[in-house]
């Protein structure tokens, strides 16, 4: 599904058909949830924050983002229901949650991708906040430093920096492991 998939979707839910808020939740759904589970490193919690994103949306039904920038204002959204949640609270994170963060409510039949991204999941868990953050959006989200640096509210600059930072640690946790790279 494309980004312009998206938008329609929400402009179509927005003249009263909902079945557009239900493509949306569809197609973003489950990102939406693993980046959140990057900030606040518990399943339950980042499932909530994306369903307080979807739920006002469809609250007030109006246009909350610019043409185009649906996606953005998703990711922005959560990160910031998220950075609310960490004002106040700090939990620390489980392997069941992360395995269940990690497969979603997709099936894999693939064993040793799930075991490979469990592996780098749990590592980049072990990073700064700020690390796992620019790594997901740029590498598993893909992303650009541009739309990352928006959602991040940093300078290009800054989100460059910060993620070649984090591709040093995150490398030198990696080897730690035993991982080759």
């Amino acid at each position: 599904m494309s980004k312009q998939y998206g938008v329609e979707s929400y402009y179509r839910y927005l003249q009263g058909d909902d079945k557009g808020l239900e493509e949306l939740v569809a197609e973003y759904g489950d990102a939406l949830v693993r980046f959140a589970y990057c900030i606040v490193r518990e399943s339950s919690v980042a499932e909530d924050a994306v369903a307080d994103v979807f739920a006002r949306m469809a609250l007030k039904r109006k246009a909350f983002f610019r043409e185009g920038n649906l996606r953005a204002y998703l990711y922005k959204a959560v990160r910031n229901k998220c950075m609310d949640y960490l004002r106040f609270h700090r939990k620390r994170v489980s392997l069941s949650d992360l395995e269940n963060v990690l497969i979603g409510n997709r099936l894999e039949t693939d064993l040793l991708s799930r075991e490979r991204n469990k592996t780098l999941y749990c590592c980049m868990q072990r990073l700064a906040l700020q690390y796992a953050q620019v790594l997901y959006l740029v590498y598993l989200e893909g992303q650009t430093i541009d739309e990352a640096s928006k959602i991040m509210k940093k300078s290009k600059k800054q989100t460059y920096n910060l993620l070649a930072r984090a591709k040093a640690s995150l490398k030198d946790l990696l080897q730690k492991e035993g991982i080759c790279l």
